[in-house]
Protein backbone atom coordinates (compact mmCIF):
# COMPACT_ATOMS: atom_id res chain seq x y z
CA UNK A 1 0.00 0.00 0.00
CA UNK A 2 3.09 2.58 1.08
CA UNK A 3 4.54 1.95 -2.56
CA UNK A 4 1.39 2.55 -4.41
CA UNK A 5 0.67 6.08 -2.34
CA UNK A 6 4.00 6.47 -2.98
CA UNK A 7 3.76 6.38 -6.65
CA UNK A 8 0.50 8.81 -6.57
CA UNK A 9 2.92 11.20 -4.89
CA UNK A 10 5.04 10.54 -7.38
CA UNK A 11 3.45 10.77 -10.02
CA UNK A 12 1.25 13.90 -8.89
CA UNK A 13 4.37 15.58 -7.74
CA UNK A 14 5.88 15.21 -11.64
CA UNK A 15 2.40 15.99 -13.14
CA UNK A 16 3.55 19.95 -12.42
CA UNK A 17 6.13 19.26 -15.17
CA UNK A 18 3.85 17.13 -17.56
CA UNK A 19 1.76 19.86 -17.50
CA UNK A 20 4.81 22.65 -18.34
CA UNK A 21 5.88 20.47 -21.61
CA UNK A 22 2.02 20.61 -22.18
CA UNK A 23 2.65 24.15 -22.82
CA UNK A 24 5.26 24.34 -25.47
CA UNK A 25 4.96 20.74 -26.66
CA UNK A 26 1.21 20.40 -27.71
CA UNK A 27 -0.12 24.14 -27.42
CA UNK A 28 2.93 25.99 -29.28
CA UNK A 29 4.16 22.51 -31.13
CA UNK A 30 7.81 23.86 -29.57
CA UNK A 31 10.31 20.91 -28.93
CA UNK A 32 11.62 22.38 -25.91
CA UNK A 33 14.72 20.70 -24.82
CA UNK A 34 15.55 23.61 -22.25
CA UNK A 35 13.62 21.45 -19.41
CA UNK A 36 16.41 19.11 -19.00
CA UNK A 37 18.21 22.56 -17.83
CA UNK A 38 15.67 24.03 -15.78
CA UNK A 39 14.22 21.20 -13.85
CA UNK A 40 17.64 21.01 -12.07
CA UNK A 41 17.76 24.68 -12.16
CA UNK A 42 14.62 24.74 -10.39
CA UNK A 43 15.55 22.41 -7.42
CA UNK A 44 19.14 23.85 -7.13
CA UNK A 45 17.41 27.22 -6.74
CA UNK A 46 14.91 26.25 -3.97
CA UNK A 47 17.57 24.35 -1.99
CA UNK A 48 20.42 27.00 -1.93
CA UNK A 49 17.56 29.17 -1.32
CA UNK A 50 16.44 26.76 2.02
CA UNK A 51 19.68 26.96 2.60
CA UNK A 52 20.29 30.71 2.64
CA UNK A 53 17.44 31.01 5.05
CA UNK A 54 14.28 31.62 2.78
CA UNK A 55 10.89 29.60 3.67
CA UNK A 56 10.22 26.42 1.98
CA UNK A 57 7.62 28.68 -0.06
CA UNK A 58 9.57 31.54 -1.10
CA UNK A 59 11.93 29.14 -1.90
CA UNK A 60 9.87 26.88 -4.65
CA UNK A 61 8.01 30.28 -6.21
CA UNK A 62 12.56 31.59 -6.45
CA UNK A 63 12.90 27.95 -8.44
CA UNK A 64 9.68 28.94 -10.64
CA UNK A 65 11.28 32.41 -11.35
CA UNK A 66 14.81 30.92 -11.94
CA UNK A 67 13.05 28.03 -14.62
CA UNK A 68 11.19 31.11 -16.17
CA UNK A 69 14.46 33.03 -17.04
CA UNK A 70 16.03 30.36 -18.09
CA UNK A 71 13.20 30.00 -20.86
CA UNK A 72 12.73 33.58 -21.90
CA UNK A 73 16.25 33.10 -23.24
CA UNK A 74 15.50 29.98 -25.07
CA UNK A 75 12.51 32.29 -26.33
CA UNK A 76 14.97 35.20 -27.14
CA UNK A 77 17.53 32.80 -28.76
CA UNK A 78 14.69 31.42 -31.16
CA UNK A 79 12.61 34.55 -31.83
CA UNK A 80 14.87 37.63 -31.71
CA UNK A 81 18.11 35.21 -32.55
CA UNK A 82 16.55 33.06 -35.20
CA UNK A 83 18.36 29.88 -33.46
CA UNK A 84 16.98 26.97 -34.61
CA UNK A 85 14.51 25.62 -32.17
CA UNK A 86 16.19 22.73 -30.64
CA UNK A 87 19.88 24.39 -30.89
CA UNK A 88 18.25 26.80 -28.70
CA UNK A 89 16.69 24.63 -25.91
CA UNK A 90 20.49 22.64 -26.07
CA UNK A 91 22.32 25.98 -25.96
CA UNK A 92 20.23 26.95 -22.90
CA UNK A 93 20.12 23.47 -21.39
CA UNK A 94 24.46 23.07 -21.71
CA UNK A 95 24.66 26.81 -20.37
CA UNK A 96 22.23 25.45 -17.07
CA UNK A 97 24.09 22.94 -15.99
CA UNK A 98 27.04 25.38 -15.49
CA UNK A 99 24.31 27.40 -13.80
CA UNK A 100 23.47 25.16 -11.37
CA UNK A 101 26.66 24.40 -10.38
CA UNK A 102 27.52 28.15 -9.43
CA UNK A 103 23.98 28.22 -7.49
CA UNK A 104 24.64 25.20 -5.73
CA UNK A 105 28.40 25.71 -4.94
CA UNK A 106 28.94 21.51 -5.85
CA UNK A 107 27.56 18.82 -7.63
CA UNK A 108 24.48 18.05 -4.87
CA UNK A 109 23.19 19.55 -2.25
CA UNK A 110 20.88 17.57 0.84
CA UNK A 111 18.07 19.23 2.50
CA UNK A 112 18.80 16.98 5.42
CA UNK A 113 17.74 18.97 8.98
CA UNK A 114 16.17 21.66 6.70
CA UNK A 115 13.03 22.72 6.96
CA UNK A 116 10.88 21.95 3.13
CA UNK A 117 6.86 22.12 2.37
CA UNK A 118 6.60 18.83 3.06
CA UNK A 119 7.79 19.37 6.93
CA UNK A 120 4.47 21.23 7.99
CA UNK A 121 2.64 20.23 10.94
CA UNK A 122 -0.23 19.14 9.01
CA UNK A 123 1.62 16.60 6.64
CA UNK A 124 3.50 15.18 9.17
CA UNK A 125 0.75 14.12 10.97
CA UNK A 126 -0.69 11.97 8.02
CA UNK A 127 0.63 8.23 7.48
CA UNK A 128 3.75 7.44 5.13
CA UNK A 129 3.71 8.92 1.64
CA UNK A 130 0.21 10.77 1.71
CA UNK A 131 2.31 14.06 2.54
CA UNK A 132 3.40 14.56 -0.80
CA UNK A 133 0.07 12.65 -2.23
CA UNK A 134 -1.72 15.99 -0.21
CA UNK A 135 0.70 18.47 -1.27
CA UNK A 136 0.81 17.47 -5.11
CA UNK A 137 -2.86 17.63 -5.29
CA UNK A 138 -2.81 21.15 -3.94
CA UNK A 139 -0.61 21.85 -6.84
CA UNK A 140 -1.41 20.58 -8.95
CA UNK A 141 -5.05 22.06 -8.53
CA UNK A 142 -3.74 25.46 -8.38
CA UNK A 143 -1.25 24.89 -11.83
CA UNK A 144 -3.95 23.28 -13.53
CA UNK A 145 -7.18 25.76 -12.29
CA UNK A 146 -4.84 28.87 -13.02
CA UNK A 147 -4.00 27.57 -16.75
CA UNK A 148 -7.78 26.73 -17.88
CA UNK A 149 -8.35 30.10 -16.67
CA UNK A 150 -5.10 31.37 -18.62
CA UNK A 151 -6.32 29.80 -21.67
CA UNK A 152 -10.11 31.17 -21.69
CA UNK A 153 -8.94 34.72 -21.88
CA UNK A 154 -8.35 36.98 -25.02
CA UNK A 155 -4.43 36.23 -24.38
CA UNK A 156 -4.83 32.95 -23.99
CA UNK A 157 -7.14 32.53 -26.97
CA UNK A 158 -3.86 34.36 -28.94
CA UNK A 159 -1.70 32.08 -27.11
CA UNK A 160 -3.52 28.64 -28.69
CA UNK A 161 -3.99 30.44 -31.93
CA UNK A 162 -0.13 30.80 -32.24
CA UNK A 163 0.32 27.12 -31.78
CA UNK A 164 -2.17 26.55 -34.54
CA UNK A 165 -1.73 28.49 -37.18
CA UNK A 166 1.29 31.34 -36.53
CA UNK A 167 0.84 32.96 -40.07
CA UNK A 168 -2.52 33.60 -39.37
CA UNK A 169 -2.07 34.66 -35.99
CA UNK A 170 0.07 37.32 -37.52
CA UNK A 171 -2.72 37.91 -39.72
CA UNK A 172 -5.01 38.95 -37.15
CA UNK A 173 -2.35 41.12 -35.35
CA UNK A 174 -1.39 38.72 -32.56
CA UNK A 175 2.57 39.20 -31.88
CA UNK A 176 3.74 35.56 -32.41
CA UNK A 177 7.37 36.12 -30.93
CA UNK A 178 5.24 37.74 -28.01
CA UNK A 179 3.24 34.77 -27.62
CA UNK A 180 6.24 31.95 -27.98
CA UNK A 181 8.31 33.60 -25.55
CA UNK A 182 5.81 33.73 -22.92
CA UNK A 183 4.61 30.52 -23.36
CA UNK A 184 8.05 29.40 -22.59
CA UNK A 185 8.64 31.44 -19.89
CA UNK A 186 5.43 30.18 -18.19
CA UNK A 187 6.28 26.62 -19.53
CA UNK A 188 9.41 26.26 -17.99
CA UNK A 189 8.50 28.24 -15.07
CA UNK A 190 6.40 25.12 -14.08
CA UNK A 191 8.98 23.08 -15.04
CA UNK A 192 11.46 24.58 -12.32
CA UNK A 193 8.49 24.29 -9.66
CA UNK A 194 8.53 20.69 -10.33
CA UNK A 195 12.51 20.53 -9.86
CA UNK A 196 11.24 21.88 -6.33
CA UNK A 197 9.35 19.80 -5.86
CA UNK A 198 10.80 16.99 -6.30
CA UNK A 199 13.85 17.94 -4.82
CA UNK A 200 11.83 18.77 -1.64
CA UNK A 201 10.29 15.11 -1.72
CA UNK A 202 13.57 13.06 -2.75
CA UNK A 203 15.51 15.66 0.02
CA UNK A 204 18.42 16.82 -2.42
CA UNK A 205 19.26 18.39 -5.51
CA UNK A 206 21.56 17.22 -8.28
CA UNK A 207 23.36 18.83 -11.23
CA UNK A 208 22.51 15.81 -13.10
CA UNK A 209 19.04 15.01 -11.95
CA UNK A 210 17.16 16.20 -15.48
CA UNK A 211 18.98 13.75 -17.39
CA UNK A 212 15.63 11.85 -19.12
CA UNK A 213 13.13 14.52 -17.68
CA UNK A 214 11.66 14.95 -21.20
CA UNK A 215 10.96 11.41 -21.54
CA UNK A 216 9.21 11.39 -18.44
CA UNK A 217 7.24 14.70 -19.02
CA UNK A 218 6.42 13.30 -22.58
CA UNK A 219 5.42 10.18 -20.94
CA UNK A 220 3.06 11.73 -18.99
CA UNK A 221 0.99 13.61 -21.96
CA UNK A 222 1.29 10.83 -24.26
CA UNK A 223 -0.49 8.47 -21.91
CA UNK A 224 -2.59 10.60 -20.85
CA UNK A 225 -3.19 11.05 -24.23
CA UNK A 226 -3.78 6.87 -25.37
CA UNK A 227 -5.33 6.25 -22.48
CA UNK A 228 -8.31 8.56 -22.78
CA UNK A 229 -8.88 9.41 -26.58
CA UNK A 230 -9.88 12.77 -27.61
CA UNK A 231 -10.74 15.52 -24.87
CA UNK A 232 -11.18 19.04 -24.95
CA UNK A 233 -8.18 21.39 -23.97
CA UNK A 234 -9.38 21.55 -20.56
CA UNK A 235 -9.67 17.82 -19.83
CA UNK A 236 -6.00 17.36 -21.32
CA UNK A 237 -4.60 19.40 -19.02
CA UNK A 238 -6.07 17.20 -16.56
CA UNK A 239 -4.72 13.59 -18.35
CA UNK A 240 -1.92 14.73 -17.89
CA UNK A 241 -1.79 14.42 -14.19
CA UNK A 242 -2.89 11.57 -14.49
CA UNK A 243 -1.25 10.00 -17.39
CA UNK A 244 1.86 10.65 -14.85
CA UNK A 245 0.70 8.79 -12.33
CA UNK A 246 -0.14 5.81 -14.95
CA UNK A 247 3.64 5.98 -15.98
CA UNK A 248 4.74 6.10 -12.14
CA UNK A 249 2.47 3.04 -12.14
CA UNK A 250 4.02 1.08 -15.55
CA UNK A 251 7.75 2.08 -14.00
CA UNK A 252 6.71 0.44 -10.60
CA UNK A 253 5.46 -2.56 -12.57
CA UNK A 254 8.45 -3.01 -14.31
CA UNK A 255 10.74 -2.69 -11.55
CA UNK A 256 8.52 -4.95 -9.51
CA UNK A 257 9.27 -7.69 -12.21
CA UNK A 258 12.65 -8.11 -11.42
CA UNK A 259 14.44 -5.42 -13.91
CA UNK A 260 17.45 -2.89 -12.69
CA UNK A 261 16.65 0.06 -11.24
CA UNK A 262 19.87 1.84 -13.14
CA UNK A 263 17.78 0.52 -16.35
CA UNK A 264 15.19 3.12 -15.23
CA UNK A 265 15.80 5.53 -18.36
CA UNK A 266 16.13 2.50 -20.70
CA UNK A 267 12.68 1.44 -19.64
CA UNK A 268 11.03 4.90 -19.65
CA UNK A 269 12.34 5.29 -23.08
CA UNK A 270 10.98 1.98 -24.52
CA UNK A 271 7.53 3.00 -22.36
CA UNK A 272 7.24 6.41 -24.25
CA UNK A 273 8.05 4.57 -27.41
CA UNK A 274 5.26 1.74 -26.71
CA UNK A 275 2.89 4.44 -26.15
CA UNK A 276 3.83 6.67 -29.06
CA UNK A 277 3.29 3.43 -31.06
CA UNK A 278 -0.08 2.44 -30.02
CA UNK A 279 -2.41 4.88 -31.71
CA UNK A 280 -0.68 3.61 -35.06
CA UNK A 281 -0.47 0.04 -34.31
CA UNK A 282 -3.79 0.08 -32.79
CA UNK A 283 -4.98 1.35 -36.25
CA UNK A 284 -3.69 -1.13 -38.74
CA UNK A 285 -4.72 -3.65 -35.79
CA UNK A 286 -8.46 -2.40 -36.96
CA UNK A 287 -7.37 -2.13 -40.49
CA UNK A 288 -6.44 -5.60 -40.38
CA UNK A 289 -9.53 -7.01 -38.31
CA UNK A 290 -11.71 -5.03 -41.23
CA UNK A 291 -10.32 -6.92 -43.96
CA UNK A 292 -10.22 -10.04 -41.99
CA UNK A 293 -13.99 -10.14 -41.69
CA UNK A 294 -15.04 -8.56 -44.81
CA UNK A 295 -13.22 -11.95 -46.50
CA UNK A 296 -15.12 -13.83 -44.31
CA UNK A 297 -17.92 -12.27 -44.99
CA UNK A 298 -17.21 -12.62 -48.62
CA UNK A 299 -16.74 -16.65 -48.63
Amino acid sequence: MSIIVSAIGQGLTWGIVGIGLFLTFRILDFPDMTVEGTFPMGAAACVAAIYSGASPLVATLIAFVAGMLAGLVTGLLYTKGRIPVLLAGILVMTAAYSVNLRIMGRANLSLFDKPTMLKTHFLESLPPYFDSVVLGIIVVAIVTTLIIYFLQTNLGQAFIATGDNPNMARSLGISTDAMQIMGLGVSNGLIGLGGALVAQNNGFADVNMGIGVIVVALASIIIGEVVFGDLTMNQRLIAVTIGSILYRFVILLVLKLGFNANDLNLISAIVLALFMMFPVLEKRFRIRHTLVKGMSKHD
